[in-house]
This record gives C-alpha cells, sequence and structure tokens, in this order.
C-alpha cells in the first residue's frame, strides 16, 4: 500500500485534512501526518517510508530527498513551489507539482485588502484616496492576476497588465489593457500588484530603475515573494520618495530599517497570509491529493513544474 505523508508544520484547516483522507483512501493508499514539527529532523524521519508528500510552504531539499527511499513524488498545495529543491528532486527521479489556481481568490481578496489599507493610511484616521479611477498594474497575469483583476473592476479601477508570456489577445479579452513594456507597467500605474514567482529570471527583478518610474502617491503591493524585490532599490525609494508606498504579505529582510524611518508608509503581514482562509486551504490540499491519486492511477504529470 503506498503511504502518502501529509507534512505541514503549519497545517491544514480540519476539514482539508479530512478532505484529503478521503480522496487518499478511496483510492487505496494509506495517509499519515506530520502536522506541527518543530526540526527538520522530524521531517527526515516521517519521510523515510513515504510514497508521496504533501506540503504546503515546508521545505523539501536534497536532505529531505535523500532521506526519502520510496519518494515519487511532492506536491506543493499552493502555487509557488521555490521551497522545493528541483534540480534535487529531478536528479532523485522524484515528480515536484504545485497545485497552481487553487489559492488564487484569497491572494487576490488580500492584495485588494491591502491596497484599501494603504489607501486608507493604515486606518489611522486621517483623509486618504479612493481606489476608484485609479491605475492598477498587474506584473504577471497568472491566476492570480486576473482574479485581482476582477476584483478590481468592481471598484472601478482602471487595469493594465505586463506578462511576457501571456499573448495580448488573452489579456484584452478580459477588458484590460495589454502592455509590451515593464516600464510602461510602473510608469502608468499609482498602484503595481506582483504575481510573479521567484526564479532566475525575476529575483531582484522589481528594482529601483522600475520603481523611480511609477507616478506620484504610488503603491507597490507585493504578495508574491520577497526574493522578486530588489531591497536595496526599495531602500531607495523610501528614502527619496516621501509619497511611496510599500504594503506587502511577505516580510522583507530590510524590514527593521523600513519599519523604525517610514513608519505608515510601510506594512507587511506577521506571517504570509495570501492563501490563509479556509476555502483555499482546503481547495488546495484536496487538489494535492488528488493529483497525488492521478499521479500513481493514471501516470498523470499535467501539473509537473520539474520537467
Amino acid at each position: 500500500m503506498k503511504k502518502i505523508l501529509v507534512a505541514t508544520e503549519k497545517p491544514f484547516a480540519k476539514a482539508a485534512v479530512e478532505g484529503i483522507k478521503k480522496i487518499v483512501e478511496e483510492a487505496g493508499f494509506e495517509t499519515a501526518l506530520l502536522e506541527n514539527y518543530a526540526t527538520k529532523d522530524e521531517l527526515i524521519v516521517a519521510v523515510a517510508d513515504a510514497d508521496a508528500i504533501i506540503i504546503r510552504s515546508d521545505i523539501v531539499d536534497a536532505d529531505i530527498l535523500d532521506a526519502a527511499k520510496k519518494l515519487k513524488i511532492v506536491v506543493r498545495a499552493g502555487a509557488g513551489y521555490d521551497n522545493i529543491d528541483l534540480s534535487a528532486a529531478t536528479a532523485k527521479g522524484v515528480v515536484a507539482m504545485n497545485t497552481p489556481g487553487q489559492n488564487s481568490n484569497a491572494v487576490a481578496e488580500l492584495a485588494i485588502g491591502m491596497m484599501v489599507f494603504a489607501a486608507r493610511n493604515n486606518f489611522n484616521g486621517s483623509s486618504g484616496t479612493e481606489l476608484k479611477g485609479k491605475k492598477l498594474g498587474l506584473h504577471a497575469f497568472g491566476y492570480v492576476g486576473k482574479a485581482v483583476a476582477a476584483i478590481a473592476k468592481g471598484f472601478g479601477m482602471e487595469i493594465f497588465a505586463f506578462d511576457p508570456f501571456v499573448d495580448r489577445k488573452t489579456i484584452e479579452a478580459d477588458g484590460i489593457h495589454y502592455l509590451e513594456n515593464v516600464n510602461e507597467l510602473y510608469s502608468t500605474c499609482q498602484y503595481v500588484s506582483l504575481h510573479m514567482p521567484a526564479n532566475a529570471q525575476t529575483k531582484k527583478s522589481v528594482n529601483y530603475d522600475l520603481l523611480s518610474l511609477m507616478p506620484k502617491g504610488a503603491t507597490l503591493v507585493n504578495t508574491a515573494r520577497k526574493e522578486v524585490i530588489d531591497e536595496e532599490g526599495l531602500l531607495k525609494m523610501f528614502v527619496e520618495r516621501a509619497d511611496f508606498k510599500y504594503v506587502s504579505d511577505v516580510e522583507p529582510d530590510c524590514k527593521g530599517f523600513i519599519a523604525e524611518k517610514y513608519l505608515g508608509r510601510f506594512y507587511f503581514t506577521p506571517k504570509k497570509m495570501g492563501a490563509q482562509t479556509s476555502e483555499a486551504n482546503n481547495n488546495a490540499g484536496v487538489a494535492a491529493a488528488r493529483q497525488i491519486v492521478a499521479f500513481f492511477t493514471k501516470n498523470d504529470i499535467t501539473f509537473q513544474v520539474n520537467k
């Protein structure tokens, strides 16, 4: 019998765990849980006899993969998968997957909520501004970017998108302005919302040169990854632009310096919480379980990310 390990330092909701178990056990497989673990050693022990792993933000690196002698597949319940060492997984013959789209609405609602928070001066009682009529730029137009656009339309925002991997026809079909140049996105929009993964091409790509193009009263919203931000450039923006705001679901490395000197123009959530809704929690966990069952029963590798 194949053993499916659910290894979550930050556990799934009870309903999600029950949904995962139901799918796994109906397929004739065994479910094992490792929740709220405190050390990497606990995970190393737990993976020793696992055929598959479902994780959230948990790290699956070369040490974990070396210990998991029977492992065939690891699924990250969520869109981002930079917490999996893809090269090590490929070397071990382990398929790595994510569950794209399952958390999209949750992240999108948070992004819009953070824009409202920034526009209303962190709810400090002073007179703020409205989102209606403002220009919103989406830096990447995947599942989350599309969801943000759908919500932003209800606020009456004018929406622009840049994504070199999405064609003009697809973007314009959603009533969104297509931009071919990333510089134009930043120079046009009062709000820019980041939705790209962290990879070799995107790390530190949101730099001072881009940010300095933003119009007066600009707000950068980051519900993606901290690695996409060039923090030296971010600090320079805070020094040079008293009108610039940054709201983030990702705790930056330079948080102490910014928080001390530029309080009111900078906010980040205590923990990454874009996908922290009961609905997203359940959707991603159940999707991960279904993908594992499909992999073992049908050799389905639709969502493989280490091809």
